[in-house]
């Protein structure tokens, strides 16, 4: 009997599964598994390997920059189908402490687990330096230099709504958020 068989998934179906890595091991992990299964030619067996990362836009003085920032540090997701050969090819990569589950089974992740990751999809994500009733300058289109206070941002944080000064009347604005940047 083969050492995990009683663990394997039969359907030949490949599924997520989670390997532990030590801190700040993940993309060597990734980098040494996807060598492995190219050399070894079972890309059929393990289908895909990510470090699960959200790409941050911070937004400061009107400038992006873009940030990735690992959502499950020491982790790193394995699609595949588990056989003896996948489970000894994940186990055996330098920096894997081993597979989330209990004992030696590793546990597929379920499918409303995947969906809830977002593992099979990358939106990137925005952050802003500024907060309701932060003061600020308007740095882009006809109001461009004026200032004027944040009443509120978009849930999706990509627009703003200013309150600021036209015609002698606080009047509400709603810009990009790139077009703002704090009023020093």
């Amino acid at each position: 009997m083969a050492f995990i068989d009683e663990f394997y998934d039969h359907s030949g179906e490949a599924k997520w599964y989670v390997a532990h890595t030590y801190s700040g091991y993940e993309n060597k992990v990734k980098t040494n598994l996807e060598k492995i299964v190219e050399n070894r030619g079972i890309s059929d067996k393990i289908v895909d390997v990510k470090v699960p990362v959200e790409v941050v836009t911070e937004i400061s003085d009107g400038k992006e920059k873009q940030i990735e920032n690992k959502i499950f540090p020491s982790y790193v997701l394995v699609k595949m189908i588990m056989t003896d050969e996948t489970w000894h090819v994940v186990r055996n990569i330098s920096g894997v402490t081993g597979f989330v589950g209990p004992g030696s089974k590793p546990i597929p992740l379920t499918d409303e687990e995947v969906a809830a990751l977002g593992v099979e999809e990358n939106t990137p994500k925005i952050a802003v330096s500024f907060k309701v009733g932060d003061a600020v300058v308007i740095t882009d289109g006809p109001l461009e230099g004026s200032r004027g206070t944040v009443q509120e941002i978009s849930e999706d944080l990509e627009k703003v709504t200013v309150l600021a000064n036209m015609f002698g009347r606080e009047t509400p604005f709603e810009l990009d958020t790139k077009s703002i940047k704090l009023a020093e």
